[in-house]
């Protein structure tokens, strides 16, 4: 039976509670005064529930998606403005025990280059991710208790936060490592992690299962509720995702959306970021394999879905997409961006012999941080370094409460600004530079509190002369 507060996946990811919202769905998608009410509801900012979100999802009224769509931008906005925050991967090791059928790293994969960092090689990939100007990293790393046990995983990010280099520095580390225990994810957590990561890949158990035939990953149930778990461990700030292109995804995206029920109605917080990775084109994978694939319209209406039914949370979108995909749904949704990634093991550093090839998938969007950063600024957007609110002590309750309220925008705005600045001083080519200079001088002017833009003003002046990491 459907409990949204259970801690057993599958009652709070019920199949037949999903099946049944699909048939609902497609009762409805023509039921406009319906489809009307649950616009209006959406509206008010608070969000939907899975079933109204998979109505609006099966309708293919024209009229009716523009709707969503001009909602959705409305929202990003009253939420994040146009602030995008940036981030790259940092993979550790693609050393894995598990079979998935969809990932290059399973174990019976035996021409894929095998790697893993050592505490020097992580060294030297950070700093040429902080010459790079990122602040913000997600680690990753296979699922290997032999090659990647936590205190691997733990020395590695002492490593990243010990390393100062120029003005550089990572000032949030987060982590996408594979599904683990209570005591685990307290110890991620006392090494000072921002954001606990862990892709469902799938919510329908039954392929869910097919996909990972063996290794740890196997385990359905132990997947679905490490988020429990890891918020047992004292980690507030979790990240969910499934992996489109899977299943079918209209039951994705039910799936998806009830599990942020669930995490709201247990312990009161929800997802701190939501992910919307494409299955690509990887070492021994064949993205055509795999008959659920979505196309770019389809993939634009769950981005600006999910930004409707859960207005709070953040929503990333990597380089696996294009320059065209990430540029439309931008305005859709996509609060978090990642830029010049490398999905190899050490590929910061220098470029990978193609006969050594570690890469997870393939990267779409193969721009430089710097083009990136402009290409954003010339829409009018502000690229944000900042990590304040994890610094700060704002994650978990603490984030929702002022996310939802509306008062973040008075922190995120000069923290923005600021972060852009040290980018401009530090790392940036002289015209994004040019660009960035008249961007932050026009946005000072929409920081709502005279004070605080004055305070904003002068640590800019103060970044001009070499000091650096202000924050409110």
């Amino acid at each position: 039976m459907y409990n949204p507060k259970s801690l057993k996946a599958e009652e709070f990811i019920d199949h037949q509670e999903i099946l049944d919202t699909l048939a609902y769905a497609d009762e409805n998608k023509d039921n406009l005064e319906l489809i009307d009410q649950i616009l209006k509801k959406a509206r008010e900012r608070k969000g939907l529930s899975h079933r109204e979100a998979s109505v609006l999802l099966a309708c293919d009224n024209k009229e009716k998606i523009e709707e969503m769509y001009e909602l959705a931008k409305q929202i990003k906005y009253d939420f994040y403005g146009n602030r995008i925050v940036m981030f790259a991967p940092l993979y550790l090791s693609n050393y894995c025990i598990n079979g998935c059928v969809y990932c290059p790293y399973h174990i019976s994969n035996r021409h894929i280059a095998r790697k893993k960092l050592t505490q020097e090689e992580i060294r030297r990939e950070v700093i040429a991710l902080q010459d790079m100007g990122h602040k913000r990293l997600a680690l990753e790393a296979g699922e290997d208790p032999k090659n990647n046990p936590i205190e691997y995983i733990l020395e590695s990010i002492k490593t990243i936060y010990s390393i100062k280099h120029k003005n550089g520095a990572i000032r949030r580390v987060n982590v996408n490592i594979a599904a683990t225990t209570v005591e685990e994810y307290r110890m991620l957590k006392d090494a000072g992690i921002g954001t606990y990561i862990l892709f469902q890949e799938t919510y329908h158990k039954e392929s869910y299962e097919k996909l990972h035939p063996y290794g740890p990953k196997s385990n359905y149930a132990y997947h679905t509720e490490a988020m429990d778990r890891a918020m047992e461990g004292g980690i507030d700030d979790v990240g969910l995702g499934v992996l489109f292109g899977l299943e079918m995804y209209r039951y994705e995206f039910a799936g998806l959306l009830m599990h942020a029920e669930h995490l709201e109605a247990v312990h009161s917080v929800g997802p701190h970021t939501i992910s919307v990775p494409r299955i690509k084109r990887a070492d021994d994978i064949d993205p055509t394999a795999f008959d659920n694939g979505i196309d770019d319209e389809t993939f634009a209406k769950i981005c600006a879905l999910i930004r409707i039914c859960v207005p709070y949370t953040g929503m990333i979108i990597s380089t696996r997409e294009s320059q065209s995909v990430r540029e439309k749904v931008l305005s859709l949704g996509v609060s978090q961006i990642s830029g010049a990634s490398r999905t190899s093991v050490g590929g910061y550093c220098e470029e990978e012999p193609e006969e050594e090839n570690s890469e997870q998938f393939d990267v779409s969007d193969k721009r430089t941080l710097d083009e990136v950063v402009k290409w954003l600024m010339e829409m009018g957007y502000i690229p944000s370094f900042c990590t304040a609110c994890y610094r700060e002590g704002r994650t978990g309750d603490r984030f929702m409460s002022l996310c939802k309220s509306g008062q973040i925008q008075n922190c995120c705005q000069p923290n923005a600004l600021m972060t852009l600045k040290e980018y401009l001083m530090d790392y940036a080519s002289e015209d994004t530079k040019k660009i960035g200079e008249a961007l932050i001088q026009a946005e000072l002017e929409n920081i709502p509190k005279e004070k605080v833009k004055e305070i904003c003003k002068e640590n800019l002046l103060k970044i001009e002369q070499g000091i650096r990491d202000f924050r409110f």
